[in-house]
């Protein structure tokens, strides 16, 4: 699969780009288009059961497609859901990709996404304790609020990451989650900043500019709501 990214930054989409009879795995409602002839069929990635704990542990939804180009190959259209950046990551047998809920889009090749235990360390810090695992070789394409960066990070170099912004990383890469002013919970409320992950290499990191969590917050506070 080749792949271009129109309109990168707020309102970003990928092409995916499909030869004779390839095939692309894609979470429901993330299509915007097709080229004609491209062969899309609904199922529960993994079987009934693995689908079922996928969509009650993650968010994710139930159902993913898969798009199969035709003889004369073909494209499809992706974006994610929130407004922000896409992009096209590789996935190698030796790294498998945890992947925070919300954030994939599409897989490719020998890719299983599974469900798997993040730990109480994720659930406390926001991201859910159950994540997203993609294992094998291919491409995944992943979403982001906001702008999307990546971190290489060496054995033993450390990056300290807000909570809420973390949209996948290496299996290889360790994480611990503490509060922002280390052992201190006044001074982290006071500076506005809670928790914070600590993610050590080998391995890579991919972020996004804004928390999902934030908007949220936001949008509850000044939306009007019934009363009872």
């Amino acid at each position: 699969m080749k792949s271009d990214v129109r309109h990168p930054g707020s309102f970003a989409v990928v092409r995916c780009h499909l030869e004779a009879g390839e095939q692309i795995r894609v979470e429901a409602g993330a299509m915007l288009a097709t080229s004609h002839g491209v062969a899309l069929a609904a199922k529960v990635e993994g079987g009934l059961m693995r689908g079922l704990a996928r969509k009650m542990l993650t968010d994710e939804n139930l159902y993913t497609t898969t798009y199969t180009a035709p003889e004369f190959g073909g494209w499809v259209d992706l974006a994610h859901s929130l407004p922000g950046d896409v992009a096209v990551v590789p996935v190698r047998p030796e790294a498998a990709l945890m992947i925070a809920k919300g954030s994939w889009i599409a897989s490719n090749g020998e890719v299983e996404i599974q469900t798997k235990w993040g730990g109480m360390k994720n659930l406390i810090g926001g991201e859910g304790a159950f994540l997203v695992r993609a294992q094998g070789q291919g491409q995944l394409v992943l979403g982001c609020y906001g702008a999307i960066d990546s971190y290489a990070l060496d054995p033993g170099e450390t990056i300290v990451i807000d909570n809420g912004h973390v949209v996948a990383y290496e299996e290889t890469v360790g994480h611990s989650l503490r509060r922002a002013v280390e052992g201190k919970t006044m001074q982290s409320r006071k500076s506005g900043e809670g928790l914070v992950y600590e993610f050590t290499g080998p391995g890579r990191v991919l972020t996004q500019s804004r928390n999902p969590e934030a908007l949220i917050d936001y949008l509850t506070d000044v939306l009007p709501f019934e009363k009872d």
